[in-house]
């Protein structure tokens, strides 16, 4: 379906760079990565200036990765200090409450003087240099303060996302030995509080042995319980404390944070990132893909727990001198015209969020977006997953009104920053394709044996070589890091993905290699499957996964969500199939098609897909935590429905 629209697109706006520029940037890093990278290195101060610019090995017996390692910085001196003079009473940040009557602006003086306190209150009971700082937040300013105070005295921060339940944030904490967790009372989305104190306390109770402290925000005024010696209120421990607070100076290659993310085999991995190859990469990503310019009002949608929110809501926006804003919400509360309403309320000019959260609210109509002008927007984005092309096309024409270019970005929490995306202004867009690759950045797509494929091509998505702001190493098992991403394919990074490339170059994400179905022997991409269902009208969203069957291997069982003012019935069911049939092929049309009112997913937006593979096998007993669900209900909804 995708190559059937793919459709270029041209916009008249101010860009940062155009078509040739970006060719001969491109060519420059690929030919020369050390000239490119020592002259955009600069992008970031540093205290003393590097002269080793990369020193990276994709052996599988030696991995090693560093860029700029004789350098000394600090991550929250670029992201506040360097700005004062200019912009120190200018907005560093916008924080929209998840109540429309509640929102704040944090000048660049007034982060800087938070921050301050913060990190000497850190210090004042102990932490220092190396130590470990679970952060455990709502959407909330102070999430991004103590991200900051971390970064400033040294500490690395390992945030968790609110929606985690007790058992997997005791297993983040126990994983990296946290020696503080910062919290808050309770969190608010969409009207509903979220006990984050309670979960700490429950966490902790569970062979938790190494947290001394726990810092608690007092965010809603909620009654909780502090152990005596160990809990302390984030006001009590600021009140008194300097606003002036002395910088760690850093190496380029120490640690500025560990993320978690999922792992095939269950147990979470430790991501680390380290100080000076992020922080240029993040500032360069978010300048160039983003095309910034200076005061534009720039909002990221996700949360401070993933990736996202760390490169593109608090490092790469603030080390620019941006406007960054934080919403604490949901984009359907109070409705589904909240997001819009917030476009123009901030007159927010950059605009960038997930597919399933537009896939949401284009399900909801066009009348909640019609009640917003949304003429300050100038760029819009997309993260987190592939974009269905009739998604992007609904994001192009109603939201964007076909004057605003969309950046349809693909990358990982393991690579620090995006990785293919097109630049605005300088690379022609097709609908669904993450498109070309950024700076420095040597994509290349192998067979199943490792071998590279040339031209227009389908497989698996490598890269030959590294990057600034690629991890480091898998916190405290580095041989899970090699195994990970290195063995498989020799002297490449393996992203896990799939990939097809077309006849033009342009890249198009097809999914986890985990999401790729093997029916009677052809390969199929579940996102393929999912857009071409999507593409139909009547559908709004539409999860795929596979599930055993006796003369296919694997046959394909599809969760479809039916826009609002459509009824479920077995001729549309038998239409959808025969869609699927006519616009991929015979072997990808469903063998099963469940009416799915809402799909379960975590409170950040994503599909769980994890449950709705178990549900299509019939495995109920292994269902495991749903805990993090946004409605945990929907689960037995989907049980009692199973075909």
């Amino acid at each position: 379906m995708a190559d059937k629209i793919a459709v270029t697109a041209k916009w008249k706006h101010s860009a940062i760079i155009d078509h040739n520029d970006y060719t001969e940037m491109y060519k420059k890093s690929i030919q020369n990565p050390q000239e490119f990278w020592k002259e955009h290195g600069k992008i970031i101060d540093w205290f003393n200036d590097y002269t080793i610019i990369k020193s990276t090995n994709y052996d599988s017996k030696n991995i090693s990765i560093k860029w700029f390692e004789d350098g000394t910085l600090n991550a929250c001196y670029n992201c506040v200090d360097r700005h004062l003079n200019k912009l120190g009473d200018e907005t560093a940040i916008i924080w929209e409450g998840d109540s429309p009557s509640e929102q704040k602006n944090i000048t660049y003086n007034q982060l800087y003087q938070k921050v301050c306190k913060l990190g000497n209150g850190l210090r004042s009971i102990g932490v220092k240099k190396g130590d470990r700082v679970c952060i455990y937040m709502p959407m909330v300013v102070e999430a991004a303060v103590a991200m900051l105070a971390c970064a400033r005295i040294g500490a690395i921060h390992s945030v968790v996302f609110g929606g985690f339940a007790p058992q997997s944030l005791a297993d983040r904490i126990n994983d990296c030995e946290a020696s503080v967790v910062i919290t808050a009372d309770q969190g608010m989305r969409g009207g509903k509080k979220v006990p984050l104190k309670e979960n700490v306390d429950k966490a902790l109770s569970l062979s938790t042995n190494s947290v001394q402290k726990v810092i608690v925000l007092d965010n809603t005024n909620s009654v909780v319980e502090m152990v005596a010696g160990r809990d302390i209120w984030f006001h009590d421990l600021v009140r008194e404390q300097s606003d002036i607070c002395s910088l760690e100076e850093m190496s380029a290659e120490d640690p500025l944070f560990i993320l978690y993310t999922s792992g095939s085999t269950g147990k979470p991995k430790g991501v680390l990132h380290t100080t000076g190859g992020y922080m240029v990469y993040a500032a360069m990503t978010h300048k160039f893909v983003f095309n910034y310019n200076e005061r534009q009002v720039y909002w990221c949608t996700a949360d401070v727990g993933w990736i996202t929110g760390h490169t593109y809501i608090v490092y790469g926006p603030l080390a620019n001198g941006a406007q960054t804003l934080m919403f604490e919400g949901v984009p359907n509360y109070p409705d589904s015209g909240r997001v819009w309403e917030i476009v123009d309320k901030h007159q927010v000019n950059i605009f960038y969020t997930a597919p399933t959260a537009l896939r949401a609210l284009m399900k909801d109509g066009d009348s909640p977006v019609k009640r917003s002008s949304r003429a300050s927007l100038s760029l819009l984005g997309t993260v987190g997953e592939p974009i269905n092309p009739e998604a992007w096309l609904w994001y192009y024409r109603v939201i964007g009104e076909q004057r605003c270019p969309i950046v349809d970005t693909w990358w990982q929490t393991e690579t620090g920053g995006i990785l293919i995306t097109p630049l605005s202004g300088a690379i022609d867009l097709k609908p669904g394709s993450a498109t070309l690759p950024f700076f420095g950045i040597q994509p290349c797509i192998v067979d199943s044996q490792g071998n590279e494929l040339e031209g227009e091509a389908e497989g698996y998505l490598c890269i030959k070589d590294s990057w600034p702001g690629q991890m480091r190493t898998v916190y405290g098992d580095n041989s899970r890091f090699v195994e990970t991403y290195f063995i498989q394919y020799p002297g490449k990074y393996f992203t896990g993905d799939g990939c097809r490339r077309d006849n033009e170059g342009y890249y198009w994400i097809t999914g986890r290699v985990d999401d790729v179905l093997n029916v009677s022997g052809h390969r199929l991409g579940t996102a393929e499957i999912e857009s071409s269902l999507v593409s139909h009208s009547s559908v709004a969203e539409a999860a795929v996964v596979g599930f055993p069957h006796t003369i296919k291997g694997q046959g394909v069982y599809a969760y479809v969500t039916l826009m609002e003012e459509i009824l479920p019935n077995e001729d549309l069911k038998l239409e959808l199939i025969e869609w699927v049939k006519s616009d991929i092929g015979a072997i990808a049309k469903p063998d099963t098609l469940q009416w799915a009112p809402v799909l379960p997913k975590t409170r950040s937006g994503k599909i769980m897909r994890r449950i709705l593979r178990k549900i299509a096998e019939d495995e109920l007993d292994s269902l495991g935590d749903v805990s993090t669900l946004a409605d945990p209900s929907v689960v037995e909804d989907l049980i009692k429905n199973r075909l």
